[in-house]
């Protein structure tokens, strides 16, 4: 066995940018919900703002899932931490705020909790994005315990993270593949070091799960939110499964969900 293949030290279940959709995603509300539904591992989108610091957003702009327009990481993040990201979702969220990348990660520690990072770049700044996570995480994150783990559909910000925390676990994001077969982002994985290749659920199949754990990496998923795709996942012998649904999945599960 591979020694990527054997150093798998995270759950199965992975909440979706904290809550899936039950809080507004990537906020500390979003984050502490899915903490108190079970889930002991969270993803969350990473960008850099103007000034050059790590804050929390999925889209290139603002206008989805905050009061404002444009593109986010063109605010400084004294700005960036002045919007409602909350609204939008919920009259219950109104005020809630766009966290750093580093808070997040702090309250992870406090709490025992382990964090995917979705290198998620403004475009044109994939690997100065991928450089800035893995510094901040070679500076806060203690090499004592579990590492986060980084993923991107982005190899050049794998490549970023590669050279400021080599040590720090890597998963290439697909949602396509360049061949048709998987061969091609396999190969981009391996060629990166990655530990994982993580698909679009539908994309796995027997055969690539034993080639791609032939390889040496493992398998994940997103972002599963039905029992019959999920069950579909587990027996196929994948590894990880990233889902919206913190209150259908329960993360003690192992086994069958149907």
């Amino acid at each position: 066995m591979s020694q990527n293949l054997a150093n798998w030290p995270y759950p199965r279940w992975v909440a979706h940018r904290g809550a899936g959709k039950l809080a507004p995603e990537n906020t500390m509300s979003a984050f502490r919900l899915g903490a108190a539904h079970g889930y002991r591992m969270f993803e969350c989108d990473a960008k850099l703002s103007q000034d050059g610091v790590l804050f929390l957003l999925h889209d290139a702009t603002l206008n989805r899932t905050t009061n404002a327009q444009g593109t986010g990481g063109d605010l400084s993040m004294g700005e960036i931490a002045q919007l409602d990201a909350g609204s939008w979702h919920s009259r219950a969220y109104a005020g809630e705020q766009l966290p750093t990348l580093e808070a997040l990660a702090r309250w992870c520690l406090a709490n025992h909790l382990c964090l995917n990072v979705e290198i998620k770049p403004t475009p044109g700044q994939e690997l100065e994005t991928g450089r800035a996570c893995g510094a901040l995480m070679q500076r806060i994150w203690p090499k004592s315990i579990v590492q986060p783990l980084f993923t991107s559909f982005k190899p050049e910000s794998l490549k970023g993270a590669m050279e400021t925390a080599p040590h720090i676990p890597r998963g290439l994001l697909v949602d396509k593949f360049a061949d048709g077969t998987g061969d091609a982002d396999l190969k981009i994985a391996t060629d990166l070091d990655c530990h994982a290749l993580v698909l679009n659920h539908a994309l796995w199949d027997a055969a690539l799960v034993a080639k791609v754990h032939g390889a040496g990496l493992r398998c994940s998923s997103y972002t599963v939110n039905d029992e019959w795709a999920a069950q579909r996942l587990i027996d196929l012998g994948t590894d990880g499964i990233i889902t919206d649904r913190v209150d259908l999945f329960s993360p003690a599960q192992t086994g069958a969900v149907l």
